[in-house]
């Protein structure tokens, strides 16, 4: 795909073509804070234009993708994993230099939305609904049917993951899409929806309207045309989003964050344990909704747990995302003020810092870099052990045994991640079952994020499944057919 470029056009798509918003935002490095790029600054009529065009796409009045049966949805999403694939290079250099994040983690990252078309492109013709056996008068059926047009509101922490998380399934079932990137970091996804137009993707099955949250995000939810909502982001936001969507009874599917613990038992395989920990909370620089940001040690190993993490969290650097550093920046000067406000208001509390990473020699200057955290004398009850921080700050507490274990666990609103570390069969079923949480990983952390795997949370993180075949069903709504014989 050499004919495009590599910063993706300063428009919108709507209808299969690029247009010119009439306005546009900056886009900035995390690594330098200098503008890389400039994005459409979407606005309320561009949303409307959008909708409209995904509107005809779904009925048959403007593009076709109506009128393809699930095996030929299965064939394009499956021809477009592979044009995704073949651009990955490129792809994945925007998402780094983009995102901020280390390259080996961009490149997982553009492998990964391929991997999303190529499952959800395998499982478009297999969408099926049931036969209910019922009075001997009757045949009764169940259909699973598409929304129509879908809308999907995605953040800046992984964009092109999250594009084929959620734009993979909403087509394989049939639905037509309007996609608002987050405004912080979108040129991957940008760059993938100019390759599925090169792909034939058919008019107006996929519209993208760039633009800040309050503008293009807020009409987007609001809008009266849309028939769902997915969102990602923080509770906050989603908050406000589930209330706009209310007004119009469009179903939502929210994935809001996490305060996910990672909990380690004397006889858990310590050195395979420490390992996940580590990696848990550095990557993307500790901005993931499942990071395991919370680290509960049985008390009898925990002075020796913590010293091992320490040496090696002081071994851990940070850097520009180009030179694939163990941590990149944070997203902004924002958010890196917040997290290190969070970490000095932590200090202040009496809370110790028993380690830290560094920033490499010859880092950018003007980064939004924190290095990795560990902390440690944590209170109960304190809010670096319960709320959301969104960067690499790991918090450590003591626990007794598996009741108190569990406790602690569930000392808090967020329900989206757990991991578990024992050797012990019975104690892993017990936590896994008592852990409150949309996914519980036992002697490992995040499956290697596999794609087949449904995800979400409860509480705060959440509510509705993405991924897997779970997630490709909440694209769909149920149809009930009884038909009486005589």
């Amino acid at each position: 795909m050499s004919e495009l470029s590599l910063v993706p056009p300063e428009g919108v798509l709507i209808g299969g073509k690029w247009q010119d918003s009439g306005e546009t935002l900056e886009v900035m490095s995390p690594a330098s804070g200098q503008r890389i790029a400039r994005i459409a600054r979407g606005q309320a009529e561009h949303v409307d234009a959008a909708v409209t065009a995904a509107r005809a796409a779904f009925s048959g009045e403007l593009g076709a993708w109506s009128t393809f049966t699930a095996r030929a949805r299965s064939e394009w999403l499956l021809a477009f994993a592979a044009a995704i694939e073949a651009d990955r290079d490129v792809l994945a250099e925007l998402e780094c230099r983009d995102t901020g994040k280390p390259m080996t983690q961009a490149k997982g990252d553009i492998a990964a939305c391929a991997r999303y078309f190529r499952f959800y492109g395998g499982a478009a013709d297999k969408l099926h609904g049931e036969t209910i056996p019922y009075d001997g008068d009757y045949a009764v059926m169940t259909l699973r049917e598409p929304f129509g047009v879908c809308a999907q509101i995605i953040p800046w922490n992984y964009p092109a993951q999250i594009f084929g998380r959620c734009v993979a399934a909403a087509l394989a079932a049939g639905n037509t899409v309007v996609l608002k990137p987050a405004e912080d970091a979108c040129l991957s996804v940008l760059r993938l929806c100019s390759l599925a137009v090169h792909a034939g993707l058919p008019e107006g099955a996929l519209n993208v309207v760039p633009g800040l949250g309050r503008e293009a995000g807020a009409a987007l939810a609001s809008h009266p045309g849309i028939d769902h909502l997915s969102f990602t982001g923080s509770p906050e936001t989603g908050t406000h989003v589930t209330q706009a969507a209310a007004q119009h009874h469009v179903p939502v599917t929210m994935e809001l964050g996490g305060k996910s613990p990672q909990i380690v038992f004397a006889d858990a395989d310590r050195e395979a344990a420490l390992a996940a920990v580590v990696k848990g909370i550095i990557q993307n620089a500790g901005q993931t909704c499942s990071a395991g940001s919370r680290l509960l040690v049985e008390r009898s190993i925990h002075d020796e747990v913590v010293l091992a993490l320490a040496a090696r969290f002081e071994a851990l650097s940070c850097d520009a995302g180009e030179r694939d550093p163990d941590c990149g920046p944070l997203i902004n000067a924002r958010q890196r003020d917040k997290v290190m406000g969070l970490i000095d208001a932590a200090v202040h509390d009496g809370i110790r810092i028993a380690a830290k990473g560094r920033l490499a020699e010859g880092a950018p200057q003007g980064g939004h870099f924190v290095v990795p955290h560990l902390l440690t004398e944590i209170p109960e009850g304190h809010a670096v052990s319960r709320e959301e921080l969104f960067g690499p700050v790991l918090a450590v507490q003591a626990f007794e045994d598996e009741a108190d274990a569990i406790r602690l666990a569930n000392a808090t609103d967020f329900g989206l991640c757990a991991g578990v570390w024992t050797k012990d069969g019975g104690r892993q079923l017990r936590l896994a079952k008592a852990i409150r949480s949309g996914q519980v990983f036992v002697n490992n952390y995040g499956a290697a994020g596999g794609v087949e795997l449904p995800f979400g949370g409860v509480g705060r993180s959440g509510h509705g499944r993405e991924k897997g075949f779970e997630g490709l069903r909440s694209y769909t709504r149920i149809k009930t057919v009884a038909i009486r014989h005589d």
